[in-house]
C-alpha cells in the first residue's frame, strides 16, 4: 500500500489493519514510517519517479492499493508543471506495476480522480466510459497512468481504477477544511444563488469500496466512480456543514455571473468553479457490478467531520 500515511491511507489502513489484512506499508521517509508503525510494516521507498525501488515493499504481497500520488497545488512551483506530474503519478505507477508484476502480485487497485472525466457536468452524470477529458496537469497524469496501467492486464496484472470526486471526513485539508472555517466563523458567503449540483464521498465510503475492490472477483478490470451518492448544491452543503457545527448559515445572494468576473479577476477562476458549477458522477458501475452500497450516509459523513473539526478547534495540538 502506498500513500498510507495520508487522509484516505490512514483511514484505509486502520480499516485493513482491523480486518486481519497483513500490510507492507511503502511510505517516503522514517517520519512517515513511524506513522504507521502500529498497524503496517514499513517500507521507505523515498520519492516516487521512474526509478523508484518497489522490490521489498510488493515482495509476498496479493494486492498493491496505489494511493500516493503528487497532487494538484494552487501555487505550482514546476517549471514544467505536466513534467513534474508524470515523473510521480505515470513513470512512478509504471514502474510500481512493474515491480509488481515481478513480485507475483495478483491484482493492483488505483485510486484516480474524476478529473479525469472532465471538470465540471452539464445535463449527464459522469459515467465510467466517458472519453477522458483531463483539464489540468494533474487529470492528465492521472489519465495517462489509468492508459499505463491497462497495458499490465495482458502480461496479468489485474487493475482495478476508482475515480474518486473530493473526499472529505476527519483530518480533511483544503478547500473543503476552508469552507468549514468559513461557516464556523460566521463569514457571509454570497452564494445562496447558485444552483448546482456536486458529487462528494465520504472517506469511510471510499475505504469501504477500495476494500472491495481487493477482493471482489469481478472487480478485475473494471474503472468505478464512486460517491456518496447523495448530492449537494453548495448552498444546501453550506447549510448542512453550519447545522453540524452548530451555526446559522450566513448566504446572501449574488448573480453567479459575478462571482466568475470576480474570481477571474483575482486569479481565483478554479476555485470559484468547484463552489459554482456542477459535478455529479454515476456510481452505477460500482452498485451494479460489485453490489456496493455506501455504508455511510452523506449526513453520518459530514457529522463525523464536524465533530473531529470542533475537536482540532478546542484542541488544536491533537
Amino acid at each position: 500500500m502506498t500513500g498510507a500515511s495520508g487522509f484516505v491511507g490512514q483511514a484505509l489502513l486502520r480499516e485493513l489493519a482491523a480486518a486481519g489484512h497483513e500490510i507492507n506499508a511503502a511510505v517516503r521517509n522514517q517520519q512517515a514510517a513511524l506513522n504507521v508503525a502500529n498497524q503496517a510494516r514499513s517500507v521507505i521507498t523515498g520519492e516516487i519517479s521512474e526509478e523508484t525501488d518497489w522490490g521489498e515493499a510488493v515482495q509476498g504481497c496479493e494486492s498493491v492499493i496505489h494511493l500516493a500520488a503528487r497532487v494538484h497545488v494552487m501555487k505550482e512551483k514546476a517549471e514544467d508543471p505536466l513534467e513534474a506530474f508524470r515523473r510521480v503519478n505515470v513513470r512512478g505507477t509504471g514502474q510500481l506495476a512493474q515491480a509488481a508484476l515481478k513480485a507475483g502480485v495478483k491484482r493492483f487497485i488505483y485510486l484516480s480522480s474524476i478529473k479525469v472525466n472532465g471538470e465540471q457536468t452539464q445535463v449527464v452524470p459522469f459515467a465510467h466510459d466517458d472519453t477522458p477529458a483531463p483539464g489540468d496537469a494533474y487529470a492528465q497524469s492521472k489519465s495517462e497512468a489509468e492508459v499505463l496501467l491497462r497495458e499490465f492486464e495482458g502480461k496479468g496484472l489485474e487493475t482495478v481504477i476508482v475515480r474518486s470526486p473530493l473526499v472529505y471526513g476527519p483530518g480533511v485539508k483544503g478547500n473543503f477544511l476552508a469552507l468549514m472555517k468559513w461557516v464556523a466563523q460566521g463569514i457571509p458567503l454570497p452564494l445562496a444563488c447558485i444552483e448546482n449540483s456536486r458529487s462528494l464521498v465520504y472517506v469511510g465510503n471510499l475505504v469501504d469500496a477500495l476494500m472491495v475492490c481487493v477482493t471482489h472477483e469481478q472487480a478485475a478490470g473494471e474503472t468505478f466512480l464512486i460517491s456518496d451518492q447523495h448530492d449537494f448544491s453548495t448552498p444546501d452543503l453550506i447549510c448542512e456543514l453550519a447545522r453540524t457545527i452548530g451555526r446559522r448559515p450566513r448566504l446572501f445572494c449574488v448573480s453567479p455571473f459575478v462571482l466568475q468576473f470576480i474570481a477571474r479577476l483575482a486569479g481565483r477562476s478554479d476555485e470559484a468553479q468547484r463552489l459554482l458549477s456542477s459535478l455529479v458522477v454515476d456510481t452505477s458501475r460500482l452498485t451494479d457490478i460489485l453490489q456496493w452500497r455506501p455504508p455511510y450516509t452523506a449526513q453520518t459523513g459530514l457529522r463525523a467531520t464536524a465533530e473531529w473539526f470542533l475537536s482540532s478547534r478546542r484542541n488544536p495540538a491533537s
